[in-house]
């Protein structure tokens, strides 16, 4: 079947659009008709091959939101009219450990929503900015949100969940401070996910015009990282630190924030490494810097529901899919609140 898209045939050419096929369903896949996809730094990140290995033509997205419009004979959990998303994994090898735990994230052989190999043409897979998509059941997620924010959930399958599992993971709930670095589409749903969850939760920006802003999402105190009394304000206090800067940066200036044995684990993934921490700060108080990407198909799952019980959703911006190229622009210098949101609709113009 045949289906517009959008996407890019080089790195150094702009998003435009095109026709891609996808396969009929088969016993055990959902096919659905996108609604909205939301726009992750990834996306540029591979589309212009900042990250090795792009496969062209390249379309990207994995924040997929929908309706189930066809199902596979052997499929139990999802039918026609069903509100679903899919995330960032379209597949793995369904039998290691990792996927055994539901940790299908870490597994080896785990196929992205774009730019993995598969059998279907063109030999890759194909993301959601696009009108159409074909998933396995297994990687398909119910949304129980009222279909009215359906928009603002596109965002919780990347930005949502690779916030919410570390959180889970590090335990933090009541009677912890959190910080929470960076406010931008990871960050600013660190700081809903982390307020709900009943921690005290310290915002760290750059910029001074983001402190009313933090507040507003949750933030129970924001400190500007430029101002060196600010920060030392906070030496020493902080339970865990969920850092989400995408862009190289010193990690010190956090790690001496962190309590003994806190955690600060990082979830953004620049284009070229952070500078190297000093390794005394670590050895001192027994603290650590620790990584995360995304989550499990179960615990993607458990982050929808908590935020559909909680009216948990993204603060997004919707755009046209013409307006790509300016989004991703405008993306680069930090000029949206807080996730662009592509309405699939548009595709169809």
């Amino acid at each position: 079947m045949t289906i517009k898209a959008y996407g890019a045939h080089a790195s150094t050419r702009p998003l435009e659009p095109m026709g891609i096929t996808r396969r009929i369903p088969g016993e055990h896949d959902v096919q659905i008709a996108i609604a909205y996809c939301g726009v992750c730094h990834s996306d540029i990140h591979q589309v212009r091959s900042e990250w090795a290995g792009t496969l062209y033509p390249c379309v990207p997205g994995h924040e997929i939101v929908g309706r189930v419009t066809a199902v596979g004979a052997h499929v139990d959990n999802h039918q026609v009219g069903d509100l679903v998303g899919v995330g960032c994994i379209v597949d793995s090898c369904q039998h290691c450990d990792d996927c055994d735990d539901g940790l299908e994230n870490y597994c080896d052989h785990m196929v992205g929503t774009y730019n993995s190999p598969t059998p279907d043409a063109p030999g890759h897979t194909l993301g959601g900015y696009s009108q159409q998509i074909v998933v396995h059941e297994r990687y398909v997620l119910r949304i129980r949100h009222p279909e009215a924010q359906l928009a603002a959930v596109a965002p919780l399958l990347c930005a949502g969940i690779t916030t919410y599992s570390p959180l889970r993971h590090w335990k933090v709930g009541p009677g912890q401070k959190v910080g929470v670095v960076g406010i931008g589409g990871l960050g600013h749903m660190g700081i809903k996910l982390a307020h709900a969850m009943g921690a005290h939760v310290v915002a760290f920006t750059t910029s001074e015009s983001k402190r009313e802003d933090a507040r507003a999402l949750g933030a129970d105190e924001v400190v500007v990282s430029r101002n060196a009394g600010e920060m030392a304000a906070h030496a020493k206090s902080l339970d865990f630190i969920l850092n989400t800067v995408a862009a190289p940066h010193d990690l010190d200036a956090f790690v001496v924030l962190l309590k003994r044995d806190g955690a600060m684990t990082l979830v953004g993934a620049p284009a070229s490494p952070h500078p190297s921490p000093q390794v005394m700060n670590l050895i001192g108080k027994r603290r650590s810097i620790a990584g995360s990407m995304i989550g499990g198909i179960p615990e993607t799952q458990e982050m929808l529901d908590f935020c559909a019980a909680h009216g948990i959703a993204a603060d997004i911006e919707l755009i046209r899919i013409d307006q790509i190229n300016d989004a991703y622009e405008r993306m680069l210098k930090g000029d949206v609140k807080y996730r662009f949101v592509i309405d699939a609709a548009t595709l169809a113009g």
